[in-house]
């Protein structure tokens, strides 16, 4: 029976989700959950310069798991797959453009592309891409997958108003406050099942002005790669609506200390690199040292200006 009346609830919003027709889930490991199980992936390669939780989703579903580098472009390395092997690619800093993607395809067939570090780049044809949505916005769940392959099988709706808090926390009083709360809500998907993406989570993707947020994303990476391009020892691309920018210096692990202590956080990136590769590997040191500067749309020149006079005090410049 339908509820009339009473207290008003959260309001809905009718804007258009950005990733419209794409399958709506409520994270990014599940979207791979979802293809192990819609394609009946058994082997797939993936990347070392990778989070743990992925290769764990792989396991709990009991899809073999192989391993590859990537080179300084962030580029895989590898030279064939096993015939029934699918290719893992991670769109590190949205630096891998769609036509590339589609040269793999076309060399590998089976080729999944994780765009959860750029968010706004259309997903390439006959590829399932997946999306994730916690990296961008300030919701507690939500996820996108385009696929030609879908399950048949219910899926249950996930419910995120218990988990939201921290968001609503920050928004009022400062991160620390909330930060357990926070690193609470991202272990929290290590075993949940394949849900479809919360009504709030949906709700909240059609209230933002994304014309707005691409913008200003991209225009902070810019303001920064003009005054950082020329020691960044990373050779990139300015992309749309930017994810975060990729400072790769050679003290960058004590650099981001430095930031930490200032209020300037910087997170250490596929940290589960320091335990699966040698010291000596190029994924290793990008770990270590390539500082993911925070560009989006909370901030503006004037931010970027600070980041920048904080690094110059650092003696980054």
């Amino acid at each position: 029976m339908k509820e009339i009346g009473g207290y008003i609830e959260f309001e809905n919003y009718f804007g258009t989700v950005y990733h419209e027709g794409a399958v709506p889930l409520n994270c990014g490991r599940n979207c791979l959950a979802y293809l192990i199980e819609a394609e009946g992936i058994k082997k797939i390669r993936l990347p070392y310069f990778l989070c743990s939780s992925v290769r764990n989703v792989c396991l709990k579903y009991g899809t073999e798991v192989g391993y590859y580098h990537i080179n300084e472009n962030f580029r895989p390395v590898i030279d064939d797959l096993a015939p029934d092997e699918w290719l893992y690619i991670v769109n590190y800093y949205g630096q891998i453009s769609n036509e590339e993607v589609n040269v793999y395809k076309q060399k590998f067939r089976r080729v999944i592309f994780d765009n959860s570090q750029s968010y706004f780049q259309p997903p390439a044809a006959d590829v399932p891409t997946l999306y994730t949505c916690r990296k961008y916005f300030g919701v507690p769940d939500g996820a996108f997958l385009y696929t030609d392959k879908k399950l048949t099988r219910d899926i249950p709706r996930d419910e995120s108003f218990e988990r939201i808090h921290y968001i609503l926390g920050r928004y009022e009083r400062n991160a620390g406050e909330f930060y357990k709360e926070s690193s609470d809500n991202n272990h929290f998907f290590a075993d949940e099942p394949i849900r479809e993406m919360s009504k709030l989570t949906a709700d909240l993707l059609r209230s933002y002005d994304y014309d707005r947020i691409i913008y200003r994303r991209t225009e902070n990476f810019i303001i920064l790669h003009e005054h950082l391009g020329g020691i960044n020892k990373l050779n990139i691309t300015v992309p749309e609506g930017a994810f975060m920018y990729p400072l790769y210096i050679e003290n960058g692990s004590e650099i981001r200390k430095k930031l930490q202590q200032i209020k300037i956080f910087v997170p250490t990136l596929w940290g589960d690199v320091f335990d699966n590769c040698d010291e000596n590997c190029l994924e290793y040191t990008y770990a270590k040292n390539i500082l993911p500067l925070p560009v989006d749309q909370r901030y503006d020149a004037q931010d970027m200006g600070y980041i920048l006079e904080k690094l110059e005090e650092t003696g980054v410049l």
